[in-house]
């Protein structure tokens, strides 16, 4: 008997990959010596810990705008929800290149804080088609919470040698 593919999904689980995908090539690049020399507080995750956590976020992210997608009635009734979703996408996408890539913490941090907000609003919105599909955004709002917490605490404790480094860059 043949296995009968529901494309739209398989492609709306695997699209947000394709972002986390190349966020861990620049990730790992930049894991020794930069990320491991700053001081991060006792509560950070495990290294090991970021891979598994964010491909299960992203099929999550995935399936809950499926969910979205095929619930709204029409193209109309999905367009703000998933507006807001491709935006949050483009944010979340954004983030790795600015902390690890050009290590910029700061900048990182008023970014994430932006793409906190715009889990919020994705979440409601998906919960106003689907409930599943919003509450679905839950683990991905409080991994988020934590990821912004732990953005500030970095920067906040690594903040003069981060100084230090743009200082020497000017002269």
């Amino acid at each position: 008997m043949p296995v009968k593919t529901n494309c739209p999904l398989a492609i709306a689980v695997i699209h947000p990959n394709i972002g986390g995908w190349i966020g861990g090539y620049i990730t790992r690049k930049n894991i020794k010596p930069w990320y491991e020399s700053l001081k991060k507080p006792a509560w950070t995750p495990p290294n090991w810990m970021f891979a598994p956590v964010w491909t299960t976020l992203y099929c999550t992210m995935g399936y809950s705008s499926y969910l979205v997608w095929r619930d709204a009635g029409s193209c109309r009734g999905a367009a703000i929800p998933l507006s807001i979703y491709g935006a949050n996408l483009i944010l979340n996408w954004s983030w790795t290149p600015l902390f690890f890539g050009s290590h910029n913490l700061k900048l990182a941090l008023y970014e994430i804080a932006v793409l906190w907000g715009s889990t919020v609003a994705m979440g409601i919105a998906f919960y106003n088609v689907n409930p599943i599909a919003g509450c679905l955004v839950i683990p991905y709002l409080a991994w988020n919470s934590l990821a912004a917490a732990l953005n500030y605490v970095i920067y906040r404790d690594n903040k003069p040698k981060i100084e230090d480094i743009t200082e020497e860059k000017k002269e």
